[in-house]
């Protein structure tokens, strides 16, 4: 199945009218979008949006051959402009099955949100979802001994703006190691440019160009989804959101609290909630510092917030604050473990992504325990970096790629 991509736009396109954001701003050239809409083997449409006819055949291609003209979007969604001679465009009801006199069978998936997905099979068995912008799949099956149809060749849907439909139909078995995933609505949350490409491929998914043609079911190497990944930053950088933005498209993270709680800090309870909140509910939380063991197992992903307060606990246990205890032997019992965490990293078989804190670029503390702790984290960060595959430095929101 041949797949045109004649828009890959959000809604309003991109740039949007009249908007004065930076990344509308930026958006020019090859990177403006217009509104998503795809045409399958010149026979089926699926939305309707303004230019089409335009799109087309400033891709190579022609609406006269198009039979279904299928619609995804809400009822408030962009402009129908209906070329002569297309079919009158419509929408199947959720749970119905077309079937074109090409051959192609559509059926229409209910979303959790306003809004039509369709999932298209080809003459030749390929299968194509296509999920309308700001939805997921309802009613997915749990991946837990129920059975699901063979992954789908090819997914378009609303990565940036939902990416728990992604981790969704991952968990499902319904995006598996060849899935290629492309996301479609994109819109101005998410820069254009290599940041969109960073983004996306931490999702294991990819944006092409308006007009591009692909081929559903040909092989296409998916995104490599780097398997360790250290984020660091200052305060309030960002890193901890980067961090959780780089997992949030894959089911059952497992999420390592490593500061603990804190009797009667209400300002730390608050932290802590706020993170909690804004993490998917599929993702489970463990207070540990007890990090090897869970590095050891197999299981999915985690993510460690943070190792600066893991070495924080690292130290309490071998007294490393005292000079005394520190000259008689908790020096040497701190950097066991340390190596030990490293080597963990090095050894796990698990996606892992862990934050730490840049520290030791401003004041020199005043204390020699303060010194020490900087001067340990400095040590520590370089050793889990030199087992990571990706490195990131989080400054003002905004993350550099330091290593892949």
């Amino acid at each position: 199945m041949e797949l045109t991509l004649l828009g890959t736009g959000a809604p309003a396109g991109l740039p949007r009218p009249d908007c004065p954001c930076a990344a509308c701003a930026t958006a020019r050239g090859e990177r403006t979008r217009a509104a998503t809409a795809l045409l399958a083997d010149g026979v089926l449409l699926l939305d309707l949006t303004p230019g089409a006819a335009l799109a087309a055949a400033r891709a190579g291609h022609s609406l006269v051959g198009v039979r279904q003209v299928l619609l995804t979007h809400p009822h408030d969604g962009p402009a129908l402009e209906l070329p002569a001679g297309l079919p009158t465009a419509g929408r199947v009801a959720d749970g119905r099955v077309l079937t074109l006199l090409s051959g192609h069978r559509v059926r229409a998936v209910a979303m959790d949100s306003p809004g039509t997905g369709y999932e298209v099979t080809a003459p030749g068995g390929e299968r194509l979802l296509y999920l309308p912008p700001g939805g997921a799949p309802a009613g997915l099956p749990d991946g837990n001994g129920r059975a699901a149809p063979a992954p789908y060749d090819m997914v378009a849907a609303d990565v940036t703006g939902r990416p728990d439909a992604v981790a969704r139909l991952r968990a499902a078995g319904l995006i598996g190691p060849a899935t290629d995933v492309v996301a479609v609505h994109l819109d101005h949350d998410v820069p254009p440019g290599a940041e969109l490409d960073r983004r996306l491929a931490a999702a294991g998914a990819r944006a092409v160009p308006d007009g591009t043609t692909l081929t559903v079911g040909a092989y296409h190497p998916v995104p490599l989804v780097p398997r360790r990944t250290l984020v660091t930053g200052g305060a309030r950088s960002g890193k901890s959101w980067e961090a959780e933005r780089r997992l949030t498209a894959f089911p059952g993270v497992l999420y390592v609290a490593t500061g603990g709680s804190r009797t009667g800090d209400q300002e730390w309870d608050a932290r802590v909630r706020a993170h909690r909140e804004r993490r998917p509910g599929s993702w489970r939380t463990a207070e540990t510092c007890d990090l090897v063991p869970l590095l050891a197992d197999d299981g999915p992903p985690l993510l460690i917030d943070c190792l600066s307060l893991w070495l924080t606990d690292a130290m309490d246990r071998v007294n490393a604050w005292d000079d005394a205890a520190w000259a008689a032997g908790g020096e040497k019992a701190l950097r066991e473990r340390t190596a030990e965490l490293t080597l963990a990293v090095r050894e796990t078989g698990r996606t892992v992504v862990a934050v730490t804190n840049d520290v030791g670029s401003g004041v020199v503390p005043a204390t020699v325990s303060g010194r020490r702790f900087r001067d340990e984290l400095g040590r520590l960060n370089a050793s889990v970096a030199a087992e990571c595959e990706h490195v990131l430095l989080v400054v003002a929101g905004q993350a550099l790629a330091l290593r892949g």
